[in-house]
């Protein structure tokens, strides 16, 4: 998890897609909603008003703002008093409702921010709650360069300067996307999920010895990058000799499984030899593991008629 996230990235990422507007309390904007404190064991960060079991991130809707009117001057006057003694980071007032009067007043005054937005409760909840459990979950990262190549998350990794960025810009130039280079963060998002992006810093760079970074974006156009990805296949390289590739299964080839954050992920091992043409051998990969996902497998069909022949010969 990382060290802390502030009301202020949190805006950041959601304003456009839940149209979130500062009311008051923009002194707050640094205040932590998550940090190395939050407690993880439920997940739940952001939820309706609550007094009893306060949210890091305190919700008004229709439902809380009846309910506090309702309370007469005194009794609301009690409420707003509850709501800020309890310290929320963030207090959001959904479907576009005003909120009570004095609402404003007090988050500038306790240096709470206040935001609106014009959506309902329940579209405003669901994208708190899933920007939250993304910081919440298991992350890795993991050494290698992360590219949607036929639609498919594939993770290039091996030892260094074994050829992965070369590689990588032979898969793009050839119509494959970039995720991240170098270091791609993972996160598992479900039990059996586990999703891939780029550290902001190096996002749409490419490093590649011999020609420095490149900005595969400003290169090769947007269609060239990719934000996020499921991991479905790694690609592992390796040097090889000649006799070391003669000693390979030929039936199977190196198939594996690598765990990453308790999901098991196939690995497949090509090896890298002068005269192999690795972008094509990578795509192939790809395109042989998404037949085995449908239930093909050419080795057993190979084998299968084999034994068939043998048996009419017999």
């Amino acid at each position: 998890m990382p060290h802390r996230i502030k009301v202020s990235d949190l805006f950041e990422a959601l304003a456009e897609r839940l149209k979130l507007s500062w009311v008051a309390g923009q002194s707050g904007s640094d205040k932590a909603i998550i940090s190395e404190k939050s407690d993880s064991s439920t997940g739940i960060i952001a939820g309706p008003l609550n007094y009893i079991h306060p949210n890091r991130v305190q919700v008004i809707g229709h439902a809380e703002e009846s309910y506090i009117e309702g309370l007469g001057p005194h009794g609301r006057k009690r409420a707003m008093e509850q709501l800020f003694d309890n310290q929320p980071a963030l207090v959001v007032l959904v479907s576009g409702i005003e909120g009570p009067p004095e609402l404003a007043e007090r988050a500038e005054a306790a240096g709470v921010p206040l935001m609106r937005s014009p959506l309902p409760d329940s579209q405003v909840l669901d994208n708190l709650q899933y920007y939250a459990s993304l910081f919440l979950s298991e992350k890795t990262t993991l050494h290698g360069v992360f590219l949607e190549v036929l639609g498919m998350g594939v993770l290039l990794t091996g030892d260094p300067a074994v050829g992965k960025s070369e590689l990588a810009l032979d898969l793009i130039t050839r119509g494959s996307r970039l995720v991240a280079d170098d270091a791609p963060e993972f996160t598992r998002i479900a039990p059996d999920i586990v999703s891939g992006t780029c550290p902001p810093l190096l996002r749409e760079f490419l490093e590649v010895r011999g020609l420095g970074i490149l900005n595969i974006r400003a290169m090769f156009g947007d269609s060239a990058i990719k934000r996020t990805k499921y991991l479905r296949l790694i690609v592992h390289l390796m040097r090889m000799s000649t006799e070391q590739i003669s000693s390979m299964d030929r039936l199977s080839g190196a198939h594996a499984d690598r765990n990453v954050l308790g999901v098991s992920i196939p690995q497949v091992t090509v090896p890298v030899a002068p005269g192999r043409n690795l972008a094509v051998l990578v795509e192939s990969a790809v395109r042989n593991h998404l037949l085995r996902l449908k239930g093909y497998d050419a080795a057993e069909v190979l084998i299968e008629r084999q034994q068939q022949a043998i048996m009419e010969q017999g």
